[in-house]
């Protein structure tokens, strides 16, 4: 049977921004704009067809946050999470494959019944990443090197993932930094799409978001842009691969 294609779901307000984030997307997937369609969840619900047309699901990441207090939620932000949630049950019901990333992955383990926190931010920047025996037997994380550099930027986070997913790769600063829930459900804390260009200017949209002191953006940058992520990407072709249309 034909695999569709995959859908790439924007949960971030800044346009520009999220049109950066696509295009980080596709690069990293290897896909094109008819391999993976794009879908601004933030302005417009989940198509009534998503779950028959698409393949599976990308989310990318949003300054949205899963513990934001829900009087201080906007109505765009419920309905996306409402979404959000949507895809998640399905994918772990194993009726599509789906990948969520940073923002997204609090949205998982709160629907799936993990206890998500503001316990476990890291700062902006490059951080070390280590696969777990789950994830070395992996078939999507298991191709990837065992210790690896990926590009982190977020204020919550989790001790542990939501009941019945695998811990796939973990650090000390955020305990969960990726898991699968079944064979079609992954989720990871670090952006894997971005080169550390592409992280930089996304870092100059958030400047002014409390993720960093706007003072050291030139330093942080810089640290990015010295640093070697050439495995999170990997991840996303592995996913593209096994869930996506065929080449």
């Amino acid at each position: 049977m034909t695999r569709g294609p995959l859908l790439y779901v924007c949960v971030r307000p800044q346009v520009g921004a999220a049109a950066a984030e696509y295009e980080s997307f596709r690069k990293a997937t290897r896909l094109d704009e008819t391999r993976l369609a794009e879908h601004d969840l933030v302005r417009e619900p989940l198509p009534a067809d998503a779950f028959d047309v698409y393949s599976g699901f990308l989310v990318g990441g949003s300054p949205f946050n899963t513990t934001d207090p829900e009087s201080t939620k906007t109505d765009p932000q419920r309905r996306l999470e409402a979404d959000l949630a949507r895809i998640a049950e399905r994918s772990a019901a194993a009726e599509t494959a789906a990948l969520f990333t940073c923002y997204g992955i609090g949205v998982v383990t709160r629907t799936l019944g993990g206890e998500v926190s503001r316990a476990f931010p890291e700062d902006t920047g490059p951080t070390a990443v280590s696969l777990t025996e789950g994830g070395r037997a992996d078939p999507v994380f298991g191709e990837l090197a065992t210790r690896f550099t990926a590009l982190t930027a977020h204020k919550e986070g989790s001790a542990q993932p939501p009941p019945g997913g695998v811990l796939l790769a973990t650090n000390d600063a955020c305990p969960v930094q990726a898991y699968r829930i079944g064979d079609r459900l992954y989720a990871t804390q670090f952006h894997p799409e971005p080169t550390t260009k592409a992280f930089t200017e996304r870092m100059a949209v958030y400047r002014d978001d409390g993720y960093f002191a706007a003072h050291d953006y030139e330093r942080i940058a810089g640290e990015v842009l010295a640093a070697s992520v050439t495995e999170p990407v990997r991840l996303l072709r592995a996913f593209a691969r096994r869930f996506g249309p065929a080449d």
